[in-house]
């Protein structure tokens, strides 16, 4: 396995790490998940990344569970607030209080004392930034959190936070979560370079598109998979996409690779990812999804790529 730094921080994080969003606690049985992630963790991976709302709490239970017995110290867990919890006017949304309350019940699900990362899973339109940070940076000083994160923020509200934490010295984001994969690129223009130079590693999820990488939809909708049992994949699901996959799948063959192992090196090829958050439903996508570690792309193959892809943002002046 190897590694990578959580930005300027001093955090070390393995480029294949495992997400329990929509799977653990919920579709995949608990037994199932506590073997997918032991595998994870028997191979290399450290970080698991969990959120209360996954579940309603159970996917933080699912890996608590999992993990229970193993050296603390060797895992880097993660888990975020943000989304309604329950009816309560106040069990939602990046107030003091909810911060407060949801860290506390977030530790109990998973049983441990810390959190080495807690991410605010969207921005709060509501919540004074000033708030948000104080709240944090607290959480900090308490030894609850070793570091906090953003989740789908976009680069102004990251300035506007990161501002708002140097106007009195408090802890600054070290880490944001966006999507990104070969199909949503968003984060190139902005994002990225916003991360990068305020010192922010970036943990970036669905790198598969929901699947939709791995070509398992080249050939129509699988009964009982996602796109046949959610809305995720409704925007993505259409027919220009799915030449672009099935050209993608012509690369991959002649490299001797899967096509979900090309879709993740290829997103480890920029250093200011610092990993990869793979789902997985059986420990043998654990083993497979690991191999992309091991890939690197020649200036040819990067190029041949782009030219399927035909899709690389444009910075807005």
């Amino acid at each position: 396995m190897k590694y990578r730094r959580v930005g300027k921080s001093g955090l070390k994080i393995s480029e294949i790490s495992i997400g329990a969003w929509l799977t653990y606690g919920g579709s995949v049985e608990s037994a199932r998940a506590e073997r997918i992630i032991k595998t994870a963790i028997d191979r290399g991976v450290n970080f698991v990344d969990i959120a209360d709302i996954y579940a309603r709490g159970e996917a933080e239970k699912v890996v608590g569970a999992a993990v229970k017995g193993m050296n603390r110290s060797d895992l880097v867990i993660s888990s975020k607030l943000f989304w309604p919890m329950s009816d309560n006017i106040n069990d939602r949304g990046l107030s003091r209080k909810h911060i407060m309350e949801s860290i506390e019940k977030s530790l109990k699900r998973i049983g441990t004392d810390y959190l080495d990362i807690y991410f605010c899973h969207r921005w709060d339109p509501e919540t004074e930034v000033e708030e948000i940070v104080r709240a944090m940076d607290d959480l900090v000083h308490q030894g609850k959190v070793l570091y906090w994160g953003t989740s789908v923020w976009s680069a102004a509200q990251i300035e506007q936070v990161i501002g708002e934490a140097n106007r009195f010295g408090g802890y600054r984001p070290s880490v944001e979560q966006p999507r990104y994969n070969m199909i949503d690129r968003h984060i190139e223009p902005e994002i990225l370079s916003t991360c990068e130079r305020n010192g922010m590693g970036l943990t970036v999820w669905s790198p598969l598109a929901q699947g939709l990488l791995t070509g398992k939809y080249n050939d129509g909708v699988p009964t009982g998979s996602r796109a046949a049992t959610t809305n995720w994949l409704k925007k993505d699901l259409n027919a220009e996409n799915i030449e672009t996959v099935r050209r993608l799948s012509a690369v991959a063959s002649e490299l001797g690779i899967t096509l979900g192992q090309l879709a993740l090196a290829w997103i480890l090829r920029l250093p200011q990812i610092s990993c990869v958050l793979t789902g997985a439903t059986d420990p043998k996508q654990v083993e497979e999804n690991l191999k992309a570690t091991d890939i690197q792309f020649d200036a040819e193959t990067l190029e041949k790529i782009e030219a399927i892809l035909d899709n690389t943002p444009v910075v807005q002046m």
